[in-house]
């Protein structure tokens, strides 16, 4: 019996983050802007992170070890594309939001969520809050250099 609520509760969450809402989305991002906190960073988010140096060209060797993280630490709930699995796809987070934002989010989470409004409107379409992974900052740049290569960065 448990083993059926879990996986009805596990559908009803990928059914919900599976539908488009990118329309009331888009909208209520940017209503949300407006919204945000003063003592939040657009920009940076929240983290020890305040200026990420990324180079023009891929570091192709960390880029490759970031999907092997990634593959490990994030693939059972993002997808590389567009397309939501249980949390939102990847493709087009580096043409989104700056290094030192992404970093923040990938190593401190919970008080981004808490203080973000974009994060805060994502939640409430996919229901589950991103985990905190322990990461080292060293895996979490490596990421980001991943989701760079998956941006089309060369």
């Amino acid at each position: 019996m448990k083993k059926l609520l879990v996986l009805l509760t596990l559908g009803i969450a990928l059914y919900a983050c599976s539908q488009s809402g990118k329309q009331g989305s888009e909208n209520n991002s940017r209503a949300s802007i407006e919204q945000q906190p003063s003592d939040y960073d657009p920009n940076r988010g929240l983290g020890k992170f305040d200026n990420v140096e990324v180079g023009d060209k891929l570091d192709v060797a960390m880029a490759k070890d970031g999907k092997v993280i990634a593959d490990l630490k994030c693939a059972s709930c993002h997808k590389y594309t567009d397309e939501r699995l249980v949390g939102p796809g990847w493709s087009g987070v580096t043409a989104k939001h700056q290094p030192a934002w992404i970093m923040n989010f990938i190593t401190n989470p919970d008080p981004m969520i808490d203080k973000d409004p974009e994060l805060q409107a994502q939640l409430e379409i996919c229901l589950v809050r991103m985990p905190n992974q322990n990461l080292s900052d060293e895996d979490a740049r490596k990421i980001l250099e991943f989701m760079r290569e998956n941006d089309g960065v060369k």
